[in-house]
């Protein structure tokens, strides 16, 4: 076994690889971008090391400099995690040739499968299901427009280097795939280094099922049963579980054996996944295989009880692996979730800023939380906005259905959005508990997954005036009117009255003492209220008309700007927030209505449109990219473009004006 390797990664993978490594007695090297210099998988590392500035292409990918520490540090062996360099050939095979360990494939498997075009040619000749579609090398866009009509829409189109949902786009109709390749290349050249395209055709109910494999120099290969990934947006997984729900032993079989001639057929060694599409009739294709750990590999540890980081230390290490097929066990089901800093509202745009609260559910052997990142931590425009995993586990998917709920409700984050909400909304729907999964059930259930939660709003308002109210008043021991700040008043009742807003809605909450606690109004609508507070949970009773509701809420309170502070109540599942001014606001220019501004902090990838140009609505205007993934800005009417302000290659803050548009009169989306 080794004494000491390098984790070639950030965030939550690196603190997991350093965690199982620590048990085996290995000490571990870390490397860190600028933006990460106090990440806790720096802090958890026995020794780190500065790679450069915060974009990946100037840090994480930097792999001569990584190597260059990995030797000068002494580490024997270097974990490349997932994402960054962890299927990049080149970067195996300077490993390999300055005699460091890659804990991965072998350099030839890594570059069987670092082509999904030459993967599946791979697959079919080793008897593996394909989907219909072209994976050739002919990247002529006159020659894949006549490949699309052959295959038929419809269509996928996916960087052929890629993963994770980059550079992936639905083609519906022949009249988008012109625009939908260059989107395509775009992102693929982008993330990937690569822009070569293949195409498949795009099946309309499929199931993600994926198969965990295993593979020792020795000639062992086993497959650890199966995870289903279909919930996902943007083409990226959301929720996953293992075992598949509504999955018989013999599909499980003929999907894990053929995921292990897959494995055979390129000489595998160390862990992997091979990836199918489950179809309605019961029929399964091969999509790919991804050569590294997964994000989603807790669910399959939860339900086999073994440690697949140590797995892979033992195989890199040329050790045999330590289960053969039949004695891999299968207990019990597990799910897990992926806590994003993201806006579901908003097309899950991904967000930025301050972890200024986070409070995660206790972890215990029914729960699980795997995370690089700690309270007051920064989410940065730089990497993927992933903040954790949440992983759970019990004996029948039901009760482990029930357990993430519970989980979800415990978790609570301020500072950013993010997306707890939503997932809550995704394991309570009876369609998640019925298993009636597809790679499309979010957009089934648009409705119901992002309805508003309107009477938890009135009370949240309600519960976060009462927190200010209590954080404002005097110490029990300095009764003196004088040192009061909620409205005293000589033979009156105590007042005071609070501006809040949220969102677009702006209330003013009115608080008058009483012999009993407070009577808050809003408008004409008033209720009786007592309320104590201990740090950060309020426990508060309100009472109107005989009806008595008690409530114990955690509630955040900071400070975004010089200008406002902010409080986030949390009641179950749900966060609202509610913002007040605590200066006077020097009042802003007026904004031209036609003006379009940046959704997030970014960079201009492309410039569509020019000063003077005549658009339709719905017109590509410019593209935006921030973390790999590309928004298009598109005209909100028939109209003139004025002046655009930014060029291919700029960056931009969120907020910032991008267009100057004028809409034609009477003009509208």
């Amino acid at each position: 076994m080794f004494s000491k390797i390098l984790i070639a990664n950030r965030g939550e993978i690196a603190c997991r690889v350093i965690k199982t490594a620590h048990q085996l007695g290995i000490r571990c090297v870390a490397v860190y971008s600028e933006a990460d210099a106090n990440a806790r998988h720096v802090q958890m590392a026995d020794e780190a090391f500065l790679l450069g500035p915060a974009p990946s292409k100037d840090s994480y990918l930097r792999a001569d400099k990584i190597l260059a520490i990995a030797k000068q540090s002494g580490a024997e062996a270097i974990h490349p995690g997932y994402g960054f360099l962890s299927e990049n050939e080149d970067f195996a095979k300077a490993c390999a040739d300055a005699g460091v360990v890659f804990i991965g494939p072998p350099v030839p498997a890594i570059a069987a499968m670092g082509s999904k075009s030459a993967a599946k040619e791979i697959m079919s000749k080793a008897g593996v299901p394909l989907v219909p579609g072209y994976h050739g090398d002919n990247q002529d866009e006159t020659f894949l427009a006549a490949e699309a009509n052959r295959i038929g829409y419809p269509l996928l189109l996916k960087a052929a280097y890629g993963g994770g949902g980059k550079g992936m786009k639905v083609v519906w109709q022949a009249s988008e795939f012109m625009e939908q390749l260059h989107s395509a290349k775009r992102e693929a050249l982008n993330g990937f280094g690569n822009d070569k395209i293949l195409m498949e055709r795009y099946l309309t109910k499929p199931r993600h099922v994926e198969i965990q494999v295993f593979a020792d120099n020795f000639g062992n290969a086993v497959y650890l049963h199966e995870r289903d990934c279909s919930i996902q947006r943007r083409h990226q997984k959301v929720i996953e579980e293992a075992p598949a729900p509504n999955f018989s032993a013999e599909q499980r079989k003929a999907m894990g054996e053929a995921a292990v001639t897959a494995a055979k057929a390129i000489g595998y060694a160390g862990a992997g996944t091979v990836e199918f599409l489950f179809d309605e009739d019961g029929s399964f294709y091969f999509m790919e295989m991804n050569t590294r750990l997964q994000v989603e590999h807790p669910v399959t540890e939860m339900i086999t009880g073994q440690d697949l980081v140590k797995w892979q230390l033992l195989v890199a290490s040329n050790q045999p692996l330590p289960l053969t097929q039949q004695e891999i066990p299968l207990d019990g089901h597990a799910i897990e979730v992926r806590v994003y800093a993201e806006d579901p509202d908003n097309n899950f745009l991904p967000a930025t800023g301050k972890l200024t609260y986070l409070r995660q559910p206790d972890c215990h052997r029914h729960v699980r939380i795997d995370t690089g990142v700690v309270e007051y931590d920064e989410v940065s425009p730089f990497y993927d906005p992933m903040i954790a995993k949440l992983i759970v586990w019990d004996e029948n998917r039901d009760r482990a259905i029930a357990r993430m709920r519970h989980a979800l409700d415990e978790y609570r984050i301020a500072g950013v959005k993010t997306n707890l909400g939503f997932l809550s909304a995704l394991v309570s729907h009876p369609a998640f508990a019925a298993a009636e999964l597809d790679t499309h059930f979010i957009e089934h259930h648009q409705a119901d997954l992002f309805a508003p939660a309107q009477s938890e709003s009135q009370q949240a308002l309600l519960l976060a005036a009462l927190y200010l109210l209590l954080k404002q008043q005097p110490a029990p021991t300095d009764r003196s009117p004088w040192s009061c700040g909620y409205g005293w008043r000589l033979n009156e009742a105590p007042q005071v009255r609070f501006n809040l807003q949220s969102g677009d809605n702006s209330s003013q909450v009115v608080i008058q003492s009483t012999a009993t606690g407070q009577r808050l109004c809003v408008g004409d609508y008033c209720i009786n209220a007592r309320a104590e507070l201990s740090g950060d949970t309020l426990t508060a009773t309100l009472a109107n008309a005989g009806n008595s509701h008690q409530f114990r809420v955690r509630v955040s309170h900071y400070q975004p700007n010089p200008l406002t502070q902010t409080v986030s109540v949390f009641i179950a599942h749900q966060r609202f927030d509610f913002t007040y001014q605590t200066q006077v606001e020097v009042a802003a220019a007026d904004e031209s209505a036609g003006s379009l501004k940046a959704p997030m902090n970014g960079t201009v990838v492309a410039v569509m449109a020019s000063a003077g140009q005549q658009v339709l609505a719905g017109d590509t205007l410019l593209v935006m990219e921030a973390m790999k993934m590309e928004y298009a800005i598109k005209a909100p009417a028939n109209g003139v473009v004025n002046s655009v302000f930014y060029q291919a290659g700029d960056l931009v803050k969120d907020g910032a004006e991008l267009v100057d548009f004028s809409a034609e009169t009477g003009a509208s989306a």
